[in-house]
């Protein structure tokens, strides 16, 4: 499009609609006015044509003339626009590499966090490793450190740095101990020994270790007990043992008692207990079992020594006898029993002094005389049956009054470690064990005793037969008339 003769044919175009307006404005104010002719108008267009065109010049000629500085300073603005582009894609692409760059390093300290992380998790898992595999010797020694460790992790407000220098220090110890394994190790401590905590010196080599308290009346070497965080001394019974501890705890000697078995032979050793300890276990209930057992015993003795010492009529005396009241001597007869002794020859001197009597007269004379021996023969020995049943049920007390401390111990102390439920149980086993230990040699000697006194009778009732088979009823007297 050309711009110069648009812009003259818009001027014309106003030119002419602006006389039109004119025109038609003075006609309707005049209405009595000559109408305006053609040439009129051509006039009136012609001179604002002419007016125009002079104007559209003049605009010509003042572009014209701002036109070069213009493009001037469009080239310019062009070539700023284009070294901000160049710029701002210089700086984008600066911002994409510091972007990418700064992702990079989101990514390398994650990592490195995990990295830090799974250090800490390890380095944590290594300490308690570490204190689970000290002898309960070293945890005094190591104690310290291993605390230090474990605040550490806790503390918030302590750096990764300091954490991490904390956990070092666990890996170092552990060297340590690594170099002192090798030839043994010596070091302060305290130990219980017999319920008291005495200082000493322990002795570690490998798994084994040993301890010498600093008066050195307690040494032995050295066991866990229990939950209990110290370390429990087992005293040598032997005194080569307690001197080479004692040398080596004070390094003068170079000799170490040792165990092969890890102290389990010791162990079993000192589980040995006399039989005064084993009874003094059962408790107050030991002390009637024990009266119950020696009554029962005095008794049996008793019974025994006098069953002993009972004289029975030999085979020939009886046979003397009976010749005598075959023979109808009487006096022969009475002789005969009263040499016999023993509650035997009671019944049958009773006896023969009634011949010539009626014969169930003399029956009961020596039934009477049989039924007294009788009497003294089982006495007492009921109360020996009374002490085999009344023992049992006395260690049957033992055992509910001992299951009963048992509970009342595991609600005070719960149940993690049997070594306090120990006294309850021992004393509720150690009475039914004495409590049985009374009552089957109760049971066995009572009817020992019952068996012999019941043969002393079965004798006597054997040899009162015998003389009553002989003995004749008196013939009945005839009163004459």
């Amino acid at each position: 499009m050309n711009y110069p003769n648009y812009v003259s044919s818009l001027l014309l175009a106003v030119a002419l609609c602006a006389t039109a307006n004119t025109a038609l404005a003075q006609a309707k104010g005049q209405p009595n006015a000559a109408k305006p002719t053609i040439a009129d108008a051509s006039d009136s267009i012609q001179k604002r044509l002419a007016a125009s065109l002079s104007e559209l010049a003049e605009l010509r000629q003042q572009i014209g003339a701002e036109r070069l500085p213009m493009a001037e300073q469009l080239a310019q603005l062009e070539a700023e626009l284009a070294s901000q582009r160049r710029e701002y894609d210089a700086v984008g692409r600066e911002l994409a590499d510091k972007t990418q760059g700064l992702s990079n390093l989101t990514q390398q300290l994650e990592a490195l966090r995990a990295e830090s992380g799974y250090l800490s998790n390890l380095l944590t898992q290594y300490g308690n490793e570490f204190a689970s595999r000290l002898h309960i010797a070293e945890l005094q020694r190591y104690d310290a450190k291993l605390k230090a460790s474990n605040l550490a992790m806790q503390d918030s407000r302590m750096s990764d740095g300091d954490k991490f220098g904390q956990q070092l220090g666990i890996v170092e110890t552990s060297l340590d101990k690594i170099e002192d394994a090798i030839g043994g190790s010596r070091f302060e401590g305290n130990a219980i020994s017999g319920g008291d905590v005495k200082p000493g010196r322990f002795v570690l080599v490998g798994p084994t270790a040993l301890f010498a308290s600093s008066d050195r009346e307690d040494i032995g070497s050295v066991e866990e007990r229990g939950n209990s965080q110290e370390p429990a001394v087992i005293p040598y019974s032997q005194e080569g043992d307690r001197n080479a501890a004692a040398a080596l705890a004070t390094g003068t000697g170079g000799s170490f008692p040792i165990d092969v078995t890890l102290g389990n032979a010791q162990k079993v050793e000192s589980i040995d207990e006399t039989w005064w300890e084993h009874v003094q276990k059962g408790g107050v209930i030991m002390i009637p079992m024990a009266v119950l057992a020696g009554c029962a015993l005095l008794v049996v003795l008793i019974k025994w020594l006098s069953m002993v010492f009972v004289r029975s009529p030999t085979k020939k005396q009886v046979a003397s006898l009976l010749d005598c009241i075959d023979s109808n001597d009487h006096q022969g007869a009475v002789a005969c029993a009263a040499s016999m002794q023993g509650p035997a020859g009671r019944m049958l001197e009773a006896g023969v002094q009634h011949l010539g009597e009626p014969r169930d007269l003399v029956e009961e004379v020596m039934f009477e005389k049989m039924l007294s021996a009788r009497l003294r023969l089982q006495g007492w020995l009921p109360f020996v049956a009374i002490c085999a049943t009344s023992a049992p049920l006395l260690g049957l007390l033992g055992t509910v009054t001992g299951i009963m401390g048992t509970f009342a111990l595991m609600t005070e102390f719960g149940t993690g470690d049997p070594k306090v439920l120990s006294s309850g149980i021992s004393e509720a086993l150690v009475t039914t064990e004495n409590g049985l230990i009374i009552a089957i040699p109760s049971l066995l000697l009572h009817a020992f005793l019952s068996r012999k006194a019941r043969s002393l009778v079965d004798g006597m009732e054997k040899m009162a037969l015998q003389v009553l088979n002989r003995v004749r009823s008196p013939q009945p007297t005839t009163v004459g008339a």
